[in-house]
């Protein structure tokens, strides 16, 4: 089953520059499936057992990368707008039938992870977050990679910060706690900016 998402409206807070980077679905579409068919019938399809145990189905509009597993599993990934994604299922799914695979009616796939952009327009010192905020949910090793990275426990989200005030957030099923861990972070924040 697909789960729903909405878009992201400009609203009181601001959060028109909240870009979806990347929606990663996963789940069954099948009892099992033979690779080998689908990469010989199916246009964009390839298979290199060798190099991976599944098969990778790329489809265009909308632009999905697709991996499609001998188990009937499947994980779609490069997701770009919410809608995308029953459009792109659908074109996988129709593509497998005519293949001559036996898929589910229903597919039984759901969002398992969002990856959004955020710019906060001001200069963030990540110095003074560490030494401000709990360390226990903080990682920043500034020689090894430029960013913070901040866990939020409710909703789970990790965030990343970069100084110039750039934030990516990842780890949220759904917008809603993408925005909630955004709310914590900023209000975290105003605490020590």
């Amino acid at each position: 089953m697909v789960q729903k998402m909405i878009l992201i409206p400009m609203d009181e807070k601001g959060y028109e520059s909240l870009k979806i980077e990347n929606i990663v679905a996963s789940g069954v579409i099948a009892d099992s499936i033979d690779l080998e068919i689908i990469s010989n019938k199916i246009k964009n399809c390839e298979l290199n057992s060798k190099r991976f145990p599944g098969a990778v189905y790329r489809i265009e509009k909308p632009k999905i990368a697709s991996l499609i597993f001998s188990s009937g599993k499947v994980v779609l990934t490069g997701i770009r707008r919410k809608e995308d994604l029953p459009v792109g299922l659908n074109i996988i799914m129709e593509s497998l039938r005519d293949a001559g695979i036996e898929t589910y009616d229903v597919p039984q796939v759901a969002v398992t992870n969002i990856v959004c952009s955020y710019d906060m327009g001001r200069y963030i010192n990540l110095n003074k977050v560490v030494i401000t905020l709990n360390l226990e949910n903080i990682e920043y090793e500034p020689e090894q990679f430029p960013g913070l990275v901040y866990r939020i426990e409710d909703p789970k989200i990790v965030a990343l910060l970069f100084s110039s005030g750039k934030i990516i957030l990842t780890g949220g099923k759904n917008i809603e706690d993408i925005k909630k861990g955004l709310d914590f972070l900023e209000q975290r924040l105003e605490t020590i900016m």
